[in-house]
C-alpha cells in the first residue's frame, strides 16, 4: 500500500489535471482552515459597508469555517477561469457599458456544470469521500483560499490578481473529505506603492488599499441595489450600465493578459448588443420580454426595475434625443421606482 503521502499527491495530481481539462485554468490546494480574514468581515459587516446585502451578515458564522459548507472538510481546491474576450467598446449616444464578466451566459451555469462533473471524477477515484464544488453562492472566502493555494494575490481593490490572467478570472472551489498535498501560498502581496485602482474608482469606494464600502461601489449600485442610487452617486455612474470594470482596467496586471481559451470564449465573450447595450429599447419591453432576453445572464440579478432604473440614470447622465420618448413613456411605468428614474432623468435633459 502507497504511503499517505503519495496517495495525497497522486489524487491531488488527477483532480488537478481533470480540472483543466475540463476548462478550468488554475488549479490550487490548501487545508479547509477558518480563514485568516475573518476578523477584518466582521469589521466590515459592522461599519455597514455591505449596505442591502444583508444576506453576509445574517450568515455571518457560516464563514468562520468551510465545513459549515461541507461537514467534515479538510481540503479544498480552489479553481479560477479566465473570461477575458474582446476589449469593451465605447458607449455611444443612448448606449450604456456592460462590465465585461456580464457580457455572455450566466458563468455561474458553466463552472458549476465543470465543477459538477470534477467532483464525480473524485467520487470516481474516491468513492467514499463528501465533495461539493461552489461558485461564489457559499458562505466562503474564494479569494484569500486562492491566495493560500498560491494561485495569485488580493490586490488593493480586493480584487484576487493571479500572475498570469490578472484579476480577469472566475472563482470556484472543490470541498472534499479527503486530505490533500497542499500548495505554498503567496507570501505576499505585489502591488508595491500602486494605487491605480484607488485613483480610478468613479465613486471613491476604495477607501483605502483593501477596503472597499459596497455602498458606493458602482457595481453594488447597478447590481445589487434594490432602489435608486443615492442623488449625489448617480453622477459618478456615468455610462456604466451594468457593474463596473474601472479599478480593474486601471490595473496594470491586467494589461496584456491572455485571452480565454477556445472553450471559454464561446462561453463568455460578448451576446450580441452587450458591448455596449442600447438602453432605449428596453423602456419598450415588458417583463417578459426582459425576462427572455437576459434571463441565463448575470443581468437578469437587477430584474426588470433594476434594468430600467440604470438605464435611466445612465441616460440622465448622457441624455440622447432618441431615448426621450422612451423616457416619457416611462413616467406612466407601473413600476413607482421606474417613474421616479425616469422623472429624475428628463429633469436631467430639461425635459
Amino acid at each position: 500500500m502507497e504511503p499517505p503521502e503519495i496517495m495525497r499527491g497522486s489524487l491531488t495530481d488527477q483532480l488537478k489535471r481533470e480540472a483543466r481539462r475540463l476548462g478550468f485554468d488554475l488549479a490550487g490546494a490548501t487545508a479547509a482552515v477558518r480563514p485568516p480574514g475573518i476578523h477584518r468581515f466582521r469589521r466590515w459587516l459592522e461599519n455597514g459597508f455591505a449596505g442591502d446585502m444583508h444576506y453576509m451578515a445574517e450568515r455571518v458564522e457560516s464563514y468562520e469555517h468551510p465545513r459549515h459548507v461541507l461537514e467534515g472538510a479538510k481540503s479544498i481546491v480552489v479553481l479560477a477561469t479566465n473570461y477575458r474576450s474582446e476589449e469593451p467598446m465605447p458607449p455611444g449616444p443612448g448606449q450604456g457599458a456592460v462590465s465585461r464578466y456580464a457580457w455572455g451566459g450566466d458563468y455561474h451555469d458553466v463552472i458549476f456544470s465543470r465543477l459538477k462533473r470534477l467532483a464525480d471524477f473524485h467520487r470516481q477515484l474516491t468513492p467514499e469521500a463528501k465533495v461539493r464544488g461552489v461558485v461564489d453562492t457559499a458562505p466562503l472566502f474564494e479569494r484569500e483560499l486562492a491566495q493560500l493555494t498560491g494561485l495569485g494575490w488580493i490586490g488593493k481593490n480586493t480584487a484576487l490578481i493571479t500572475e498570469k490572467f490578472g484579476s480577469w478570472v472566475f472563482l470556484a472551489a472543490l470541498l472534499t473529505s479527503e486530505e490533500l498535498r497542499y500548495d505554498e501560498p503567496v507570501a505576499a502581496e505585489h502591488c508595491g506603492s500602486c494605487t491605480a485602482c484607488l485613483d480610478a474608482c468613479p465613486t471613491g469606494a476604495l477607501l483605502e488599499p483593501y477596503r472597499v464600502d459596497a455602498r458606493k461601489c458602482v457595481s453594488y449600485l447597478t447590481v445589487e441595489l434594490r432602489e435608486l442610487p443615492p442623488p449625489e452617486l448617480r453622477t459618478p455612474i456615468g455610462q456604466r450600465f451594468f457593474g463596473c470594470d474601472a479599478c480593474q482596467d486601471a490595473c496594470p496586471f491586467n494589461r496584456d493578459t491572455p485571452s480565454a481559451s477556445a472553450d471559454n470564449l464561446e462561453s463568455f465573450e460578448p451576446r450580441l448588443g452587450m458591448n455596449p447595450i442600447d438602453l432605449a429599447e428596453l423602456f419598450t419591453m415588458d417583463e417578459e420580454a426582459l425576462r427572455q432576453r437576459f434571463r441565463r445572464t448575470p443581468l437578469w440579478r437587477a430584474k426588470r426595475r433594476g434594468l430600467l432604473c440604470n438605464a435611466a440614470v445612465v441616460l440622465g447622465n448622457h441624455p440622447h434625443e432618441a431615448a426621450m420618448s422612451a423616457l416619457q413613456e416611462g413616467l406612466n411605468d407601473s413600476d413607482p421606482m421606474v417613474r421616479e428614474a425616469c422623472e429624475w432623468t428628463l429633469k436631467q435633459a430639461g425635459e
